[in-house]
C-alpha cells in the first residue's frame, strides 16, 4: 500500500534541507573569495593557490561515497546535524591559520574543510524519499539550489572580512552552522516512506558499483556540477588575472555566476520532470563546450563578458538539475543513497582537478587560460557522446519508488 506524505511536510523539509545545504556550502567555499588575500599575505604562486583553493573539494568530493551510503542508514536528519557540527571546527582552524600566515596551515585545515561539501549526498536520498519519482526532479533541483552557498560565500565573505574583520568573519559562518545543526536536529523529520538500510557498507556500495548508470551518471556529473564547482572557486583568480578585477568586483561576479547557475538547477530538475533527462543534458553539454571557446576568446566589454559567464553559468546548471533528476529515477530505492555518494563524488572531483589545472597551464606571457578552457570543450564534448548512448530506463529491474 501506498504511503501518505503529508506535503506541507514534504515542503518544509525540503526547504530546510536546502538551508542546510546552502550553509554547508558557504563554509566548504569560504576560502576560495579570499584567495587574493592569502596570495598577497603569503606570496604564494599561481599553483600554490590552486591547491589551497581546491583542496576542500577533494574530502568534499571522496567523503560524499561514506556519507550517501550513512544517509541510507541513519537518514538526513542526523546526518545533516554531525556533517554541520564537524565542519565547524575546521573553519575556525581557517581564521586562526589565515589570521598567522600560516600556508600549511591553511591548507591542512582546507582539506578538513571539505567535511562540509559532503553535505549534497545527505540531502538527494532525503528528499527523493519524501516525494513520488515523478516529482524528484523538482525536488532534487530545488535542494540543488543549496549549492548557491558558493554565491554568498563569493559575495559576502570579502564584504565581511572588510568590513567586520577576517576572524569575525569566520566566527559568523561558524555560528550559522551552529544554529543550522540545531534547527535540523530540532525540526527535521524523515519521511513516512523511508525504510532505513542496515545492510552492511562494502555491499551496498558494490551493489551501486555494479549499476552502469551509477559510472555513465558519475561520469556526466563530475562534467556539469564539476565544471560549476571549478568555475566557483577559481572564477575570482581568473577574473584578477584576465581583467585585472578587485577581489570584491570579482566576488561579485563569482557570486552573479553561482547564483544563475542555482536558478538554472531546479529549472534543469522541472523540465526533466517533464521531457525526460536526456534533452537537458545535451542541451547543457552543447552550450558548455561552445561557451568554453567563448570564454577563451576573452570578451572585452562587460556586457559581453557578464553575458558569456551567465550563460556558462545557466548551461552548467541545467546539467546538474538534468543529470540527478537522471539520479532519483534510474537508481533502485535501496540504492539511491549509494549512488547519490558515488555520483556526487564524481561530481566534486570534477571540480577538484581543473583549478590546479588552470594554475599549472596558465600563460603569463599571452595572460591565457586557453590550455584549461580547451579541455573543458574538449571532455564536456565527450560526455555529449555518453549522453547520447545513455539508456532511457535503468538497466536494473523496477523497483517501487521511495516515496508516492
Amino acid at each position: 500500500m501506498d504511503t501518505e506524505i503529508d506535503p506541507k511536510k514534504a515542503t518544509y523539509n525540503l526547504v530546510l534541507a536546502t538551508l542546510a545545504s546552502t550553509v554547508g556550502f558557504w563554509g566548504w567555499m569560504v576560502i576560495s573569495p579570499l584567495g587574493e588575500r592569502y596570495t598577497e599575505a603569503m606570496d604564494l604562486s599561481s599553483t600554490s593557490i590552486s591547491v589551497l583553493v581546491a583542496m576542500p573539494i577533494l574530502v568534499g568530493s571522496l567523503g560524499r561515497i561514506v556519507v550517501g551510503a550513512l544517509t541510507d542508514r541513519y537518514g538526513g536528519r542526523v546526518m545533516f546535524t554531525s556533517v554541520l557540527v564537524l565542519s565547524v571546527i575546521p573553519v575556525l582552524v581557517v581564521a586562526w591559520a589565515g589570521g598567522i600566515f600560516s600556508y600549511w596551515l591553511l591548507l591542512t585545515a582546507a582539506l578538513f574543510l571539505g567535511i562540509a561539501g559532503t553535505v549534497f549526498a545527505i540531502g538527494i536520498p532525503f528528499v527523493s524519499a519524501w516525494y513520488k519519482a515523478s516529482r524528484r526532479g523538482f525536488a532534487t533541483g530545488v535542494f540543488g539550489m543549496g549549492m548557491g552557498g558558493t554565491a554568498i560565500a563569493a559575495f559576502l565573505t570579502p564584504r565581511l572580512t572588510a568590513s567586520i574583520g577576517y576572524l569575525q568573519t569566520h566566527l559568523l559562518v561558524a555560528g550559522l552552522m551552529v544554529l543550522m545543526a540545531a534547527l535540523v536536529w530540532f525540526t527535521m523529520s524523515e519521511s513516512p516512506a523511508r525504510t532505513a538500510i542496515v545492510e552492511p557498507f562494502v555491499p551496498k556500495m558494490m551493489g551501486a558499483v555494479r549499476l552502469p548508470v551509477t559510472w555513465q551518471l558519475t561520469f556526466l556529473y563530475a562534467v556539469v556540477f564539476g565544471g560549476f564547482v571549478s568555475f566557483s572557486a577559481y572564477l575570482p583568480t581568473y577574473l584578477r588575472d584576465i581583467y585585472d578585477m578587485s577581489p570584491t568586483a570579482a566576488g561579485t561576479r563569482t557570486a552573479g555566476f553561482a547564483l544563475a547557475a542555482v536558478v538554472a538547477r531546479p529549472i534543469g530538475g522541472i523540465i526533466a520532470d517533464k521531457i525526460g533527462a536526456k534533452p537537458v543534458v545535451v542541451v547543457s553539454l552543447v552550450g558548455v563546450s561552445a561557451l568554453a571557446f567563448a570564454v577563451m576568446a576573452q570578451p572585452q566589454t562587460e556586457v559581453a563578458t557578464g553575458a558569456t559567464f551567465l550563460s556558462m553559468a545557466a548551461a552548467l546548471g541545467l546539467g546538474t538539475g538534468g543529470v540527478f533528476a537522471w539520479v532519483g529515477k534510474l537508481s533502485p530505492a535501496k540504492n539511491v543513497g549509494a549512488v547519490t555518494g558515488i555520483v556526487s563524488a564524481g561530481g566534486g572531483l570534477g571540480g577538484y582537478f581543473p583549478p590546479m589545472v588552470m594554475g599549472a597551464t596558465y600563460n603569463p606571457v599571452t595572460n591565457s587560460y586557453g590550455i584549461g578552457l580547451t579541455l573543458l570543450a574538449v571532455t564536456a564534448m565527450v560526455a555529449l557522446i555518453v549522453t547520447l548512448t545513455l539508456q532511457r530506463k535503468s538497466a536494473v529491474p523496477a523497483e517501487k519508488p521511495a516515496a508516492t
